[in-house]
């Protein structure tokens, strides 16, 4: 599962619990860890997970705080709990099902990201959804609204480890062709091209178009003739001009508005 490539922040904790009569705990602030990092090791990455299976939700819990450099802040059971979760822990990671009762990982992923909340954010979130089906058309939606991409429930400690540290750098847990695929399904162009794109560069609209066909920073830096550091450069420039989040954001653009097509 190829990462698209980077670009990305620190902490703030509150214990949370909102407790369901006769049962356990359905949204919960992860205990306090241990002494934190030593001097000049990197913070863990926070994660929170949020499934309506509680037994799911453990498992992976474990296997999340096994890995080196990562812990669990908090547990919800749906996706009302995953947007307060997100408000009150300010995690680095949200993993979270796609279907929940209450509110869905489709519309919870678009509330976390809506402009109010992103504005008010001291550093970034990234949200990967979970799913039982491959190339699933509510995981695009999700992407479309700021997701960083979709795992299968079924995917190895490995992978979902890798998938978190992925994510957190600012890339897509996605391969970049079934990222494409999977927005080629979804998304017809519907907008106009915005005035913004009039502000990109040549060599801009180059790495533009090549991020969208999902090439690395180094095809891009070999297609249009200039370094990896100068291609990340210009990544940077294309985010701040569009108002974008991240790689993955940028090909969501480019399909949304048609730019991926030839001609």
């Amino acid at each position: 599962m190829p990462p698209v490539s980077p670009e990305p922040g620190v902490p703030d904790e509150r214990p949370v619990t909102s407790a369901v009569p006769d049962g356990p705990p359905r949204s919960t602030a992860a205990p306090a860890a241990g002494p934190g990092p030593a001097a000049g090791e990197p913070e863990p990455i926070r994660v929170v997970l949020v499934d309506d299976q509680a037994l799911f939700r453990e498992g992976v819990a474990v296997m999340i705080n096994a890995q080196p450099g990562m812990t669990v802040v908090g547990q919800g059971a749906d996706g009302a709990e995953a947007v307060r979760l997100v408000d009150e822990l300010s995690p680095d990671v949200v993993l979270m099902d796609i279907r929940m009762p209450v509110l869905d990982g489709v519309e919870a992923t678009r509330q976390i990201f809506g402009p109010s909340r992103a504005a008010r954010r001291r550093k970034p979130v990234r949200v990967v959804v979970l799913t039982t089906f491959n190339l699933d058309d509510r995981a695009a939606t999700a992407i479309r609204y700021g997701a960083s991409g979709f795992l299968l429930k079924d995917t190895t400690p490995v992978m979902l480890g890798d998938a978190i540290r992925t994510v957190h750098a600012g890339n897509a847990v996605l391969a970049p062709q079934d990222l494409a695929t999977l927005l080629e399904g979804t998304f017809r162009p519907r907008r106009p091209v915005p005035p913004g794109l009039d502000n990109l560069t040549g060599k801009e609209r180059e790495v533009l178009a090549a991020v969208a066909a999902g090439m690395s920073n180094a095809e891009i830096g070999a297609k249009v003739f200039v370094s990896e550091s100068t291609v990340k450069t210009h990544v940077g420039s294309i985010l701040r001009k569009l108002g974008l989040r991240d790689r993955v954001q940028i090909v969501v653009f480019a399909h949304e508005h048609g730019l991926n097509e030839p001609g």
